[in-house]
């Protein structure tokens, strides 16, 4: 568990505000941290990124916000998730069902998943419309019509009567979306939503998600591996890695100015960065499974900058950019106006006032 830099301060108050979530699956053999301590925030109106290689705990981080982490999972003591200064931790399934859809809505990578083959898409809709808006009959029919002409579906008052399997992925992606806005959420999370889709429709559907965002004043968590959409769409950037928040950014100045050798690789992955070369780089190894309390860089046996600290000593956030906390980075080499025997002690002194229990501990 990291103690990170906080978020930069501001006057409005956060539609989602995430401190130190902590999220273990327990199995018979191990304890899994998929989500180690983790905080951002997410402000109105604006996209936030969560970034990483699959592993990552990126969907478990949006499982855990929608109130969806199954047994063996669960959210341990001291993690906050608040939406809109309303603490989510603990809340009743009941009261968690009315929050969902209604303040919050998720787009999963695989349409498929959220659609039921056997239900026209427009009683898909219109179920959503019934159980949060008490909208049924012709009223539920023409909103659903509205909101598939909203998200670009042409000729809906015909589509609104077909299943899915008469949709193409893409046309099946808006229509999640459209089931999504339903309830006119305030927090969309998207979880690799266009994963599945070739470059054209992925393109068609980041500029829908951007129209909607500014038509309706959205708030967007974006969750996904691939660096060039979160250039994209993003304004501000997580970079998760086993568990944790590793680097926190702007989105102009993570791409300008990265500075954890694991943002710092995910950016030379990018196809294209290297025309001359006959390879892609990549990442040697794999993000490791979290399955023991982070007592040194998870990172490290990954990383082509590491040196004997990084094997003993567990980076925290701290500031990497000239201005204080709009860009930390959890790594050994900073803060890099100090000698590196003093940037390791700050974060050996740091992490042990945040890690003085282990959340897991006494857990069956």
């Amino acid at each position: 568990m990291s103690m990170e830099a906080p978020e930069r301060e501001t006057d409005e108050q956060p539609v989602l505000q995430v401190e130190n979530l902590q999220t273990a699956f327990f199995t018979d053999k191990e304890v899994i941290r998929a989500v180690d301590g983790i905080s951002f925030d997410i402000r109105e109106g604006e996209t936030v990124g969560i970034v990483g290689e699959s592993g990552s705990g990126k969907s478990v981080t949006a499982r855990s916000i929608m109130g969806l982490v199954d047994t063996p999972g669960r959210i341990l003591d001291g993690s906050s998730i608040e939406f809109k200064g309303e603490q989510l931790v603990g809340k009743a399934e009941r009261d968690y069902r009315q929050l969902r859809g209604s303040g919050i809505a998720m787009i999963f990578q695989d349409p498929l998943t959220s659609l039921n083959p056997v239900y026209t898409v427009g009683n898909q809709i219109k179920e959503a419309l019934r159980l949060h808006q008490g909208l049924t009959g012709k009223d539920a029919t023409d909103r659903a019509v509205e909101l598939l002409e909203a998200v670009s579906i042409p000729d809906a008052q015909r589509r609104v009567t077909e299943y899915p399997h008469q949709f193409s992925g893409g046309m099946r992606q808006r229509a999640v979306i459209a089931m999504a806005l339903a309830c006119d959420p305030e927090l969309l999370i998207c979880d690799e939503p266009t994963t599945a889709l070739d470059v054209t429709i992925q393109a068609q559907i980041l500029e829908l998600l951007q129209d909607l965002q500014e038509e309706r004043g959205l708030s967007i968590m974006f969750i996904t591996h691939d660096m060039g959409v979160i250039a994209e769409i993003s304004d501000r950037v997580n970079v998760m890695y086993a568990g944790e928040m590793i680097e926190k950014a702007p989105v102009e100045e993570l791409f300008d100015n990265p500075k954890h050798p694991y943002t710092q690789g995910l950016l030379q992955s990018i196809p294209g960065r290297h025309p001359g070369e006959d390879r892609l780089r990549t990442i040697e190894g794999d993000v490791p499974t979290p399955n023991e309390p982070a007592e040194y860089c998870r990172f490290a046996p990954r990383c082509p900058e590491a040196f004997d600290a990084c094997d003993a000593v567990h980076p925290v956030n701290v500031s990497v950019g000239e201005e204080a906390d709009d860009h930390t980075a959890a790594c050994l080499l900073y803060p890099d106006e100090m000698s590196r025997e003093d940037a390791v002690e700050t974060h050996r002194a740091r992490d042990a006032t945040s890690q003085l229990t282990d959340p897991t501990e006494g857990s069956e």
